[in-house]
């Protein structure tokens, strides 16, 4: 009878998976559909949700809208990594559409506090949708197509009003390439009959999967850093509308629910105003009610959060609007098993359609208290900004172009304004040079994201973060950063204009540069591929009065596969690409060691791998990746962990392992590696990867670790105890030894470094083998428990050992994060280029 009974809910599960849904099933059965607008269908050939529509599909179905319909235009914001366009659908009643470029200036208006109270009640109401900023969470894009449809084609009364007084700014889809990869994979693993059981194939996507853009980057950390054209093209649309609410669609585990915002309210950032969640609160409603009509269960404030700024459901809180998160329960395919019973693909697409109806209906019938807010948010702002004391912020280092036109570029897509520093200057032993430097007013709009962007705390609400509890981007690219009480020192407004180089004159004798700016690397690394003889200072030496420091790069003109004339013209056309001064030298007799001096060592062009595939932290090594191949444009061999067995590593002289984990390499592969280490190679490890290459005993080190007793803790508790100990993402000091190949071109001997792990290494009693520390009083900014603040004083984020002719170089915590840790790059690009002097 078991047996019997099993089959019958195998049945039944099989029947219900079958089942085919029209687009009746999706659309509101109260209203009419202009018959002349296309139907999902009639453009894909397919049900909406019988099958993942790929991106080419929602690209064509959203143009066909657009060609069809008065209340709809089209525009290609961007492309991303793989040229796939990124579109945004503007959508609202056709007289609207007709005038939408002056709408969107009244709108703009309001930020700037322009407006009468009475231009202001007749204003239409903003509503940014987005969907599926990650492409495995397919239920956001099919819920943009049943949107784009309704809004198009719903016809009467009540939908003409809505539209009248609505601005709908619809993105089918944040993340195209994930979003396409995703969609491949379950069409090609798609049975007839469909397969509920959730260990098919199906469900399980091979490694990195589509949750990622192109370079594996989650691309809703990046709102405020912006290093993707996904995300650029996202903050132009953004800042260029500023909307009045943005709804964020996600999905999570398949047999959880569905949520929308509040989360948890003890976890909301202090910049955003009360108000702000309140009005979440009351938009809540309207999905409350939504879902109630079709019995979908779903939940709020129990989780997620609106602290990091980088994501899509908060950035919009401190920029006036309001943000909300949805999460469905996701089917990761067309049918899958729940503990909830079978979810379908159709049904994650109708809730997701729902909420985005109610998220519309709510802007609409909230109009006058959301464009109310956003006007006071700005208006409060401004006249904060003028009674504050603080008038400007000065941020900028004593050399490096690179690094603060890229901190610049960021912050002009963020719409904010900066300008020149008129002379040199020098505030609390902190140096501000006037060509590497640049002031931020206070007295402009956009204040409080500027006062995000560098928010530094250490006490908090709560101790569970669902993302990083700190980001300050003068930290992120370790520039000098200070409040100023005036803007006497302040000129001119900038554009991000990157500094040109220099060469002093053609040599015979050779060419010395400093390692200061953040692309010397990369020059480094052309010399080095044009096959010419470079090497590196160990000491500093002075030439004419300049003093060259520690890492300074020196460039022989004879016996070199270049003529002295090759040599100059290359370098010269190298100045207007990179912010390095070049000298060119007349005589090796300089002061200090000389030019032929034995402490000038020759370097080796970096031939590198890196460990990919399953086990493998996908963020990280996307970012090593992205790092690579954008930024430097230096070869990097991604090598499947599965493949490691049959590749040639004496191909390479660097192997790259970022976080993840090694033990499925097996015995063979593990010895293989080492030994390729004794004959020469450099592994630069990451986190765990530095816990394998200890367990197999290819570096001697000790990890701080300490026993946690919970008292006084209930079982209820438990989790949220556990959690308390988990660093999601602080900024912590650190003392730097200058004279270290690790730290090379840089100036100041204190660096801020963002750690998320839990691992604590032992310093080493030689101090000399420690050339980076933390300070007694580490924690900057973020999140740390008591207990793992105490483990993180004394230890260290580094360790060099040597094996047999070869170096590991092990990093407790990811030195490239997210791309836009700038300042602790540099540091990674020594351990590749000066390994073998470590």
């Amino acid at each position: 009878m078991k047996h019997l009974h099993y089959l019958f809910l195998l049945f039944v599960v099989a029947v219900t998976a079958q089942e085919k849904t029209t687009l009746d099933y999706f659309l509101p059965k109260d209203v009419t559909y202009n018959k002349d607008i296309p139907t999902p269908k009639s453009v894909f050939n397919f049900e909406l949700g019988e099958w993942h529509a790929n991106y080419s599909e929602v690209v064509l179905f959203m143009n066909t809208m657009a060609n069809s319909s008065n209340r709809v235009q089209i525009k290609t914001t961007g492309y991303t990594h793989e040229n796939r366009p990124l579109q945004l659908l503007t959508i609202s009643s056709p007289k609207n559409i007709a005038n939408i470029e002056e709408i969107q200036r009244k709108h703009l208006a309001i930020t700037e506090s322009n407006l009468s109270k009475d231009e202001l009640e007749k204003l239409p109401v903003v509503v940014y949708l987005g969907y599926s900023i990650h492409g495995n969470e397919p239920s956001g894009t099919g819920a943009g197509i049943a949107m784009a449809y309704y809004l198009a084609a719903a016809q009467g009364k009540e939908i003409d009003e809505l539209l009248e007084n609505t601005i709908i700014l619809l993105d089918p889809c944040l993340n195209p390439d994930g979003f396409h990869r995703f969609s491949t994979w379950v069409n090609s693993n798609r049975s007839r009959n469909l397969i509920t059981d959730s260990n098919d194939r199906e469900f399980n996507e091979v490694w990195p999967g589509g949750r990622f853009n192109h370079y594996w980057f989650d691309l809703n950390r990046d709102w405020l850093p912006l290093q993707h054209p996904e995300s650029q093209a996202r903050i132009k649309s953004f800042q260029a509308w500023m909307p009045n609410v943005l709804g964020d669609f996600h999905e999570m585990g398949t047999n959880s629910s569905y949520f929308f915002q509040p989360g948890v309210p003890s976890r909301t950032h202090p910049l955003t105003p009360i108000i702000n969640q309140q009005l979440t609160k009351s938009i809540a409603k309207y999905h409350a009610k939504s879902l109630d009509k079709v019995g979908s269960l779903y939940y709020t404030e129990e989780s997620f959060d609106d602290f990091y700024y980088g994501k899509g459901s908060t950035y919009p809180d401190v920029n006036g609007s309001v943000g909300i998160l949805f999460e469905q329960a996701s089917s990761r395919g067309h049918a899958q098993q729940s503990v909830n019973g079978i979810l379908t693909f159709p049904f994650t697409i109708k809730n997701q359609f729902l909420t985005s109806i109610s998220t519309v209906q709510a802007a609409y019938e909230m109009r006058k208290d959301l464009i109310n807010y956003q006007y006071e948010f700005f208006n409060k702002a401004r006249l904060d900004s003028k009674s504050s004391k603080i008038k400007g912020y000065v941020i900028g280092s004593e050399n490096d172009a690179t690094r603060l036109n890229e901190l610049a570029t960021i912050l002009e897509q963020h719409k904010v304004k900066f300008q020149s520093l008129k002379e040199d200057m020098t505030i609390k032993n902190k140096k501000f040079n006037k060509d590497y430097s640049f002031i931020i007013p206070t007295d402009q709009k956009n204040i409080k994201l500027i006062e995000a962007m560098f928010d530094k705390r250490t006490q908090f609400k709560d101790s569970l973060f669902y993302d990083i509890s700190a980001w300050s981007l003068d930290l992120a690219f370790n520039l000098n950063f200070e409040s100023l009480a005036s803007l006497n020192q302040a000129g001119s407004d900038l554009k991000p204009v990157l500094k040109k180089g220099s060469i002093s004159a053609k040599s015979d004798v050779a060419y010395v540069l400093e390692l200061n700016d953040f692309k010397v690397h990369k020059l480094l690394y052309q010399l080095l591929a044009k096959g010419l003889r470079v090497s590196v200072a160990k000491k500093p030496f002075i030439h004419k009065g300049k003093t060259f420091s520690y890492g300074s790069l020196l460039i022989p003109s004879q016996n070199q596969k270049m003529s002295a004339t090759d040599i100059y013209n290359f370098l010269e056309k190298a100045t207007n690409e990179y912010a390095v001064d070049i000298t060119g030298v007349e005589t090796g007799l300089t002061d200090g060691i000389n030019l032929g001096s034995p402490n000038f060592v020759n370097l080796t062009l970096p031939k590198v791998a890196m460990v990919v595939g399953d086990g493998i932290d996908p963020s990280d090594a996307g970012e090593v990746w992205h790092m690579f191949d954008t930024r430097m444009q230096i070869p990097l061999t991604k090598i499947d962990i599965d493949h490691i067995a049959r590749t040639n590593l004496s191909k390479y002289n660097v192997l790259i392992l970022v976080d993840g984990n090694y033990n499925d390499l097996g015995k063979e592969n593990t010895q293989k590696i080492e030994d390729w280490i004794k004959d020469g190679g450099t592994v630069i490890g990451y986190n765990r990867a530095v816990k394998w290459l200890s367990s197999n005993k290819m570096i001697d080190v000790k990890f701080k670790s300490k026993d946690l007793v919970a008292k006084n803790i209930s079982f209820i508790e438990k989790d949220d105890y556990k959690g308390a100990q988990v660093i999601g993402g602080a900024i912590f000091e650190t003392k730097l030894d200058l004279s270290h190949p690790l730290n090379y071109g840089i100036k100041n001997a204190i660096m801020p470094i963002f750690r998320t792990s839990t691992l604590f290494l032992e310093s080493s009693e030689n101090s000399y083998d420690n050339p980076i520390s933390y300070s007694k009083t580490p924690l900057i900014s973020g999140y740390i428990s008591k207990e793992n603040l105490e483990l993180i004083k004394g230890s260290v984020p580094f360790n060099a050992t040597r094996k047999g002719s070869g170096r590991i170089l092990s990093f407790t915590d990811n030195t490239n994060f997210r791309a836009f840790w700038f300042g602790t790059e540099k540091i990674f690009w020594n351990s590749l280029f000066f390994s073998k002097i470590m």
